[in-house]
């Protein structure tokens, strides 16, 4: 038989960025987004807004065709990430929360998608991942993570593999350094990247346990994430100051730790002194068995 970690406590806060599209050539603007209750948690059915720019308010472009929606998890201050593929209804999600397994099924639920694999850019200390509970409620769900995690998934990811849903698609990106399982996972149109832990908003993962090594993330960030479109939108795993995304080109040229050269880096990273996250000793075994004990 299998068990689960109960729930801590239930989600007290979300943030959730969303955005519906139909091929219709009338335009839109903030004002009329707004009179139409364009809000973060409302709306969260398929009918279309009309896009021509495919921009909404806050000028973040996104892909023709993708659905996408940014939720929070308070305690770990973790996001996760929905994307479908606003035709086929086929999602993928990225770093499921087991405290929010319930408002993110409901969420897949109401949209009416199908969900298609639930994947986690690298083994988390801080939390543990739903995905195992996940499949358990949803029929034919896979789950994913690097192959060089050394956690159990139905996928193990390599570099280049691409995550198909509809006729969208993520590709990883081998990135190394916070965990030797880290991965960044890129739209097929470079528009967005999903770093994990291994680039925050003007931070980056730490390197002093689960295989950290400074250099190694240096090199992942420069070569990987670094080499993208200065106009990507950084979407990371966590953030501690309610930021909910950046850019490559803002994390090039303004993030502190990153704009200094490898020896610098070394340093800083070397002299964090940072205490020992709180669950590691439950969230690491557990998401070694993607999230489900055995007993």
């Amino acid at each position: 038989m299998c068990s689960v970690i109960s729930r801590v406590k239930p989600v007290q806060r979300a943030l959730a960025l969303g955005l519906r599209l139909r091929t219709n050539t009338d335009g839109w603007s903030c004002a009329a987004a707004n009179r139409r209750s364009f809000c973060p948690g409302l709306n969260t059915d398929f009918e279309p807004i009309q896009v021509a720019s495919r921009r909404y308010c806050s000028s973040t472009v996104l892909t023709k065709g993708l659905f996408f929606r940014q939720l929070f998890e308070l305690e770990s201050s973790t996001y996760t990430y929905l994307l479908a593929d606003t035709e086929t209804k086929e999602a993928v999600i990225i770093d499921p929360v087991l405290e929010t397994i319930d408002r993110d099924l409901k969420l897949i639920h109401e949209l009416g998608l199908n969900l298609k694999v639930a994947v986690n850019t690298h083994c988390h200390a801080d939390h543990i991942t739903s995905t195992g509970l996940m499949k358990k409620r949803l029929v034919g769900l896979k789950s994913a993570i690097s192959k060089f995690s050394g956690a159990s998934a139905d996928i193990q990811l390599s570099e280049g593999d691409k995550i198909k849903f509809g006729k969208q698609y993520l590709t990883v990106r081998e990135t190394p350094g916070h965990t030797d399982g880290c991965v960044t996972l890129v739209l097929a149109d470079q528009s967005m990247a999903f770093t994990g832990d291994a680039l925050l908003i003007r931070g980056c993962g730490r390197t002093d346990f689960q295989q950290g090594c400074a250099e190694k993330l240096y090199q992942s960030i420069h070569e990987k994430i670094f080499t993208l479109p200065d106009m990507c939108l950084i979407y990371p795993a966590h953030d501690y100051l309610g930021r909910t995304a950046s850019t490559v080109g803002e994390e090039r040229k303004f993030n502190p730790r990153l704009t200094k050269n490898l020896e610098e880096f070394v340093n800083i990273m070397n002299n964090l002194n940072l205490p020992k996250p709180k669950k590691i000793d439950i969230s690491v075994p557990a998401n070694l068995v993607c999230g489900v004990y055995e007993v």
